[in-house]
């Protein structure tokens, strides 16, 4: 549709979601959230999603919340309530997402970025945690960005809101790759590639498993693991992949060339 704000395609298992509101610097309205949470709902919910890609267009990324429609409403009107879900969606969405950037990312969008499995970045793109700088708390993009990131930088990320470009986002945690912008799609294209060849099942299972918590008795740890392990080795996906290793061909889930 020529005036939505977010566009979904889906093609050889690949969902691309793609924000197009070059106009605000794809800001977080409220159009924009809701198309955003009604797309990633429908790649979760496909089987035949296998991944899921999360793009731009225009030269940001996101640049957070629309701070036009902030300006002037309550606490209980801003349209910040609602981005927890869009970060929850993301971090727990049973298919990989991967982030491909060629543009910078600010505030709300560091969110979104740190809530994907995977992110590529083009080496112009830049990031920053401006909140402070405009009197607001980075209190919501806390919860997907503090797991990846290393906490003496965040401490000094969060509270000075300085800009850091996309080498230093890798070598902190935030970014997996920062290749230069033509080779974002093909850099894109490696991770959709290897991500394709894991089960579905295994794979939400996997990320599943990456995100509990872990009990401090080690004992426990290993009963919980040694059942989601079995589980698997017995379950019709484990089956099929000892099977296929043994026959020397590609598991029946594996897309064809």
């Amino acid at each position: 549709m020529a005036d939505e704000l977010v566009h979904y395609e889906v093609q050889r298992g690949i969902a691309t979601i793609t924000l197009d509101s070059p106009h605000n610097r794809n800001a977080l309205s409220a159009q924009l959230r809701r198309e955003l949470r009604e797309h990633l709902t429908a790649a979760a919910s496909d089987d035949q999603v296998r991944v899921v890609v999360l793009t731009h267009t225009g030269t940001v990324f996101c640049s957070g919340m629309d701070l036009k429609e902030a300006a002037g409403a309550s606490a209980g009107d801003q349209g910040v309530n609602e981005f927890p879900a869009i970060l929850e969606q993301l971090w727990t969405s049973p298919k990989p997402v991967v982030a491909a950037l060629k543009g910078p990312a600010r505030a709300g969008g560091v969110g979104i970025v740190a809530a994907c499995d995977i992110a590529i970045a083009a080496n112009e793109a830049t990031f920053a945690f401006s909140e402070v700088r405009i009197g607001v708390v980075p209190a919501v993009i806390s919860v997907t960005v503090l797991p990846r990131l290393l906490p003496r930088q965040a401490h000094e990320l969060f509270l000075t809101g300085e800009a850091f470009d996309a080498q230093r986002a890798v070598e902190i945690g935030l970014l997996n790759s920062a290749v230069p912008v033509d080779g974002v799609d093909a850099e894109v294209r490696r991770y959709t590639d290897m991500l394709a060849l894991g089960a579905p099942t295994a794979l939400a299972a996997t990320k599943e498993m990456l995100q509990q918590e872990r009990s401090t008795n080690l004992g426990e740890v290993f009963a919980d693991m040694l059942k989601l392990s079995a589980r698997h080795f017995g379950g019709p996906e484990g089956q099929e992949g000892i099977a296929a290793f043994k026959e020397k061909r590609k598991p029946s889930w594996v897309p064809a060339d």
